[in-house]
C-alpha cells in the first residue's frame, strides 16, 4: 500500500508570500510495511502549489487522487481568469521510481467560460523526469 501526503506548515498563510517567498508544501510518498508501519521513499517540496498561488481563489490546493500506478496532485485557482493544473506521476517498475507522467491545464476567462484552452504535456514534451526532480515553480 501506497500513501501520499501532502503537508502544510502552521501558518502559512501569514508566513507564505507568493512572489517572494512561496512556503513549499512537501510531498511525501510512503510505502506500507509489516507491522502497519509506513516508510518514506520519496520527497518533492515542488510538486504542491503554495497557501497563496491561487490568487484571488485562495489555496490552489484541491487533492490527490490516487489510482493503480499513477498518482495526480490537483490545483485550481485565479479569478477573472481561472486555471486549473494536474501534475500526473506515474510508477516505473522497471526503474523502481515514480516519473512524472503528465502536467496538465486548463484555463478559461468567467466572461466565456465555453471557451477552455487546454494543454496536456507528456514525456514526448518534457522527457524522463524523476518525482524529486519536478518543480511546479519552474515555468
Amino acid at each position: 500500500m501506497i500513501l501520499v501526503l501532502v503537508l502544510k506548515k502552521n501558518n502559512e498563510e501569514k508566513t507564505s508570500d507568493v512572489i517572494d517567498n512561496p512556503e513549499k508544501r512537501p510531498l511525501f510518498i510512503l510505502i506500507g510495511e509489516p507491522n502497519n508501519h509506513y516508510k518514506l521513499i520519496e520527497r518533492n517540496d515542488n510538486s504542491v502549489y503554495c497557501n497563496d498561488c491561487g490568487g484571488m481563489m485562495g489555496d490552489p490546493y484541491v487533492r490527490i487522487v490516487i489510482k493503480q500506478g499513477y498518482f495526480s496532485v490537483e490545483h485550481y485557482g485565479g479569478s477573472s481568469w481561472r486555471w486549473k493544473r494536474i501534475i500526473t506521476y506515474k510508477y516505473s517498475k522497471e526503474d523502481n521510481n515514480w516519473f512524472l507522467h503528465k502536467d496538465g491545464s486548463e484555463s478559461f476567462n468567467t466572461s466565456e467560460p465555453e471557451k477552455i484552452k487546454k494543454t496536456i504535456k507528456t514525456t514526448k514534451d518534457f522527457g524522463k523526469v524523476r518525482f524529486k526532480d519536478f518543480n511546479i515553480y519552474a515555468e
